[in-house]
């Protein structure tokens, strides 16, 4: 009997290793060069243990083979994956090459029934249906667009100015939760663009946006577990989708989208925001209930996180850089003088604002790598003079945050400096040709509301430099290292800043 337990228990260890050893030599049989796989951990070992933020380690295979070839092919766990090493090739696939590369990775684990607001979200659409929702809704994010729903967020701005005037007279002893801040000013804004209310974040009103937005990108042990199942047995996708966005917050957001749309047409506000392009779309493409809410969210999604992120980032590096915060209040209080008031117009033009802005994307990009996935057989350069092929189905990662932090590509790579992005020098344009800047992704599928997050980001940047001096808390844990418990990119411990009122 003991024999037989033995034999059994034998059988299923020699089985398991067996699985889990079994893709080590995947890149060797396909002449594509990488690192040798750990056991169970595969070679990025932060994605099952959580001790380090992932970016660092496909940052460390990044330097370890970006100088001998073009791309490697490496384990995710179990999972094989390619990393994009030289800009120039990733340019390809985002551009020249994008018919073999124009799904997002992760889009085979959502389920639009499962999961309607991800789901129908065009980050994660493929093909045909993608092409189709991004046209739907491309128009929403034109510049005259922006330009009108630009009074919102001039007021968004007044109130958090004057929040931060009342908090500052408690004297508080940490300062203040520059990420907290930002959030509660993007929620605000879109708040107001999509659903035409006060997201009360600063104005004392009902912060349930806010917490219903925080809920939608706070991790939990369920989804962090789902995703290491599922670089284990890919097959389990086929079987089970877990849904990414919680069942409250869901309905929370439709019952929002329905109020929305029965106080607009109840008042006959005429008000050419977010929320007046859904209702003509409604109208135009006779749109369900939930392709309305599912836009309402992507507009939320690309307005809300990622550019609270980019604007707690820009705060923290001016607070640690006297020079670049006096040299951009200085320009703001000249361009005041000569103008009266900042519009959007203005505010777009301010050439050392935009620096700021692009430098601070560069050191610390929201989202630090690109997944694609391969959709036709491609071939792509692997050595000078030598192409390997990408199959169909392959997993790419373009590592944006590591192009962007390379001194081959970057004079003093770590440090601040809005200056690199001088009009003189080309500009950020100069760097994006080259494919070494990409915070908002290339080609087709470049980030929707990328003109939306830079217009609010530097309305926001405005007001507070030109209202605040700004300094770095002691509570602030220095220097800044990535949350390992995040997927975006989020300090530890929190940014904590202090506010003087000029």
């Amino acid at each position: 009997m003991i024999e037989t337990v033995l034999y059994i228990v034998g059988g299923i260890l020699i089985a398991g290793y067996v699985y889990m050893t079994w893709h080590f030599d995947h890149w060797k049989k396909r002449s594509i060069p990488g690192p040798a796989p750990k056991f169970l951990l595969g070679n990025l070992p932060s994605a099952v243990t959580q001790k380090r933020q992932i970016t660092y380690e496909i940052d460390d295979l990044y330097r370890e083979f970006k100088d001998r070839y073009g791309m490697i092919g490496y384990l995710n766990i179990r999972s094989p994956t390619i990393m994009i090493l030289q800009p120039d090739i990733a340019r390809d696939v985002l551009i020249k090459n994008f018919k073999s590369f124009s799904d997002n990775q992760f889009a085979d684990i959502i389920d639009k029934d499962v999961d309607p607001m991800f789901g129908r979200n065009p980050f994660m659409l493929k093909g045909n249906e993608w092409k189709e929702k991004r046209a739907e809704i491309t128009p929403a994010f034109t510049t005259n667009r922006i330009k009108t729903m630009y009074p919102i967020v001039d007021d968004v701005c007044a109130n958090m100015k004057s929040y931060l005037e009342r908090e500052i007279a408690k004297k508080p002893v940490n300062g203040f939760d520059a990420k907290e801040i930002a959030a509660m000013f993007t929620t605000d804004v879109v708040s107001s663009c999509i659903f035409g209310v006060d997201g009360g974040s600063f104005t004392g009103g009902d912060p349930i946006i806010r917490s219903m937005g925080k809920k939608l990108f706070d991790p939990n042990w369920k989804l962090i577990a789902y995703f290491i199942v599922i670089q284990l047995f890919p097959l389990l996708t086929k079987l089970y989708r877990m849904p990414f966005v919680p069942k409250d917050v869901e309905k929370f957001f439709v019952n929002l989208m329905k109020d929305a749309i029965a106080f607009r047409k109840k008042t006959n506000v005429d008000r050419f925001d977010y929320l007046h392009y859904l209702l003509e779309l409604k109208e135009k493409k006779n749109l369900n209930e939930l392709d309305m809410m599912a836009h309402a969210v992507t507009f939320f999604l690309d307005g809300f996180e990622t550019s609270s992120i980019a604007l707690s980032f820009a705060l923290y590096n001016l607070a640690s850089n006297k020079n670049a915060q006096d040299t951009l209040r200085a320009e703001i209080k000249e361009t005041l003088a000569k103008h009266g008031k900042l519009t959007h117009d203005v505010v777009v033009d301010m050439p050392y604002l935009d620096q700021v802005f692009h430098e601070n994307l560069r050191l610390n990009p929201p989202a630090t790598f690109m997944g694609k996935v391969c959709t036709e057989n491609c071939e792509l350069k692997v050595s000078e003079g030598e192409y390997r092929t990408v199959k169909k189905g392959d997993d790419v990662i373009i590592p944006l945050y590591s192009y962007q932090r390379d001194p081959k590509y970057y004079d003093q790579p770590d440090e601040f400096i809005p200056e690199r992005f001088n009009p003189e020098n080309g500009g950020s344009k100069a760097f994006r040709d080259r494919g070494v800047f990409i915070p908002f992704g290339e080609g087709p599928r470049i980030c929707l509301g990328m003109k939306f997050a830079q217009a609010q980001v530097k309305a926001a940047l405005v007001s507070l430099v030109n209202n605040f001096n700004i300094s770095v808390n002691s509570k602030t844990q220095e220097p800044i290292v990535l949350d390992p418990k995040q997927f975006l990119a989020y300090a530890t411990g929190g940014i904590w800043l202090d506010f003087e009122a000029i």
